[in-house]
Order: structure tokens, then sequence, then C-alpha cells
């Protein structure tokens, strides 16, 4: 019936469906906000004041950092999904006629054609930090392979298998629980391409980034390629900037990131690993003009939360919470409108054939 229906009422049907389950999943999000457990809220308000402690100047270790975003990561992807970002990440404006959805697809479309895949219906690829495996799912569309992912929040992770398994996708979907610290759990020469999008760079030292790399490039295959869409500073970012500097303690936290890489330094360890860089720029468009529109649906959200408050059915640590991802979101826009940052970097390297 679907091949005999009009065009237009095709894409109505399908803006209803996506309509639909934006609303499920937002109701979804609040249920999981209003019965989270005590500690996993104490867990991520400690987290919180640890990624600030961390701006701060305070030293840390990768451990700790690792289970501070941990932490915050179980309670933000619940909280970001009641405002259509259950993907976790703003994408570039690449069509100002598409809200965030529409964009975040052809951000996700570009980093497929990025890959040039040979045979994509044969090809098995890997998403670096999957969260609740969307962009796998989507990528897998598009291409009719597998896509493998891991991501450290196990909530995250079981709601991707559960996805998959609820779209009949489960054979050609792969989740696991993994850290990006630790060796990646794949054989060798595996893969025929990976991809992140402001998932892996924003966690590592300078010293880290070197022995990723090398993983990165353990497991794909000869000929094959990684492309990107990171959080990454810009060239104009100055650590010597008292206002560059005060910007970045605001914003980061809020990106639930931990470092902040030039694209230099991330280039430098791809290239040590053994890829050749085909790409490095900056993003083809700004975020802040889809960031601005989350902060406006966040301001009414505020009300309804402040509401939700007052009979006791929203904890109050849930409106603070949303004014510190405003505070810090506004400085993000800041950051970006001076160009001294960028959400959606562009990188794309290739491993050598053999």
């Amino acid at each position: 019936m679907a091949l005999l229906m009009p065009k237009y009422f095709q894409r109505e049907n399908s803006n209803l469906s996506a309509n639909w389950y934006r609303i499920k999943t937002s109701f979804t999000g609040i249920k999981r906000l209003v019965t989270l457990p005590q500690e996993d809220k104490d867990a991520c308000v400690n987290a919180y004041k640890f990624l600030q402690r961390m701006q701060g100047g305070e030293e840390t270790s990768t451990e700790d950092e690792t289970k501070a975003i941990a932490a915050y990561y179980k309670v933000l992807n619940n909280m970001l999904s009641v405002f259509d970002l259950e993907k976790l990440y703003i994408p570039p404006q690449l069509d100002e006629k598409e809200g965030l959805y529409g964009n975040q697809l052809l951000c996700e479309q570009a980093l497929l054609n990025e890959m040039k895949l040979e045979t994509p219906e044969k090809s098995h690829l890997l998403d670096m930090g999957c969260g609740r495996g969307r962009i796998a799912h989507y990528i897998a569309s598009m291409t009719g392979g597998q896509v493998s992912g891991y991501n450290i929040d196990p909530d995250q992770v079981e709601n991707a298998i559960d996805w998959a398994a609820e779209t009949k996708m489960s054979d050609r979907l792969h989740y696991t629980v993994g850290n990006h610290h630790d060796p990646l759990d794949y054989e060798s020469g595996f893969f025929d391409g990976c991809y992140s999008v402001q998932a892996v760079w924003p966690f590592f030292k300078k010293e880290e980034l070197n022995e990723y790399a090398a993983e990165m490039f353990r497991v794909l295959k000869p000929g094959t390629r990684y492309s990107c869409s990171e959080y990454l500073l810009s060239p104009y970012f100055d650590w010597n900037n008292a206002e560059h500097v005060a910007l970045h303690r605001s914003y980061l936290p809020t990106l639930a990131a931990t470092q902040s890489m030039y694209p230099a330094d991330v280039c430098a360890a791809l290239e040590n690993a053994g890829f050749n860089i085909l790409l490095s720029a900056p993003s083809k468009s700004e975020a802040w003009p889809i960031c601005e529109q989350k902060r406006d649906l966040i301001l009414v959200a505020r009300k309804i939360v402040r509401f939700l408050e007052r009979i006791k059915i929203m904890p109050p640590w849930v409106e603070e919470s949303l004014d510190l991802l405003q505070t810090g979101g506004e400085s993000w826009t800041m950051a970006e409108k001076a160009k001294i940052a960028d959400l959606n970097w562009r990188i794309v390297a290739e491993k050598p054939a053999e």
C-alpha cells in the first residue's frame, strides 16, 4: 500500500511516526528521571562538580575521569532524550529548513560518504562511543551492512540492544559495554571502516592519543577509513587568553567532556599510528543556531519542571541541572561564534592498503 501512496502522504506519515516516537521518548525520559535511584542522582551531581573542579585546575586521574563520565551520562542521556537529544550531539546546521534531527541525518550521511565503502551491503563498521545506538541504526539502514558499537554506559547499551530488537535489526547491530581507555575487544583487521560523533577525542589526555589511535588502526582492514565529526578546539583557541579559558571552563562540563584537543594533536596521533590524513577541516556550518533552538526549548521546559516540582512529581535537582546545561550552552554559543571551538570538526584518515 505504501508504494501506491502519493509521496506527500508518505512523507506526512513518516513525520507523524517520527513525532510520535519523540513524544514517547520524551515521556520515557521523564519517567526515568522521576524514578532514578538516589545513588544515581547523587553520583551525577558529584560527577558534574568533579568536571567543574577539573576545569579549575585540579589534577585528576584517567580512571576517576572515566568513572565520572559514566555516572554523568547515566542520568544525562535520559535528561537530554526529553529534549529530542537522544543521540547526545548537536550537528552543524547544514540545512536551515531542517531541525535538529534532520541535520543529524545529514551529518551522518556525510560521515558515511567519507568512508568510501566499496560494497556497503557487505560492510561491517565500528561506531566508537555508540550511545543508544541510533546513529549505528541509521548507518546500518543506509548501508544494508552491519555495525558494531561500544559505550561506557550500560544503560545506553541496553537501550541500543532493545531498539535493535524492536526494529528487527539485531542480526546487523551489535553492542557491548566498553571503555575507550581499554584495548578494543575486536580482532585485528576486522572492520571495513569506523566513525565517531563527538564521542572519542574529548575524553583523552594528549599523552593518551597515540595509544588509542594505534588501537583504531589495528582493528581496521588495510585501505579502509576513519571518519569523524568531533568536538575540538579550533587553531584560534589561546590558552593564554583569559576570555577563551573562562568560556572553556563554563562549557566543557556541559559537553560531558573531560579534555579539549587541537585538531593538530589528533592528526599527529593518527599519523603516528600509520594513518594518512585525507581531511582535517572545520565543520561545514555552525551548530550554534540549533543550540539556541534547544536553549529556547529548555527555557519552556523549566517552567513545566518547576510546576512538577511544586506538586512533588519532579525532584528539584532536575531544574538545577537544566540551569547548568543552559548556562554552559550559552557559553558554548559564545565560543563557537568566536570561532575558538568546533563541535563538528571533520577528520578523515585512511589506513594504507597493503
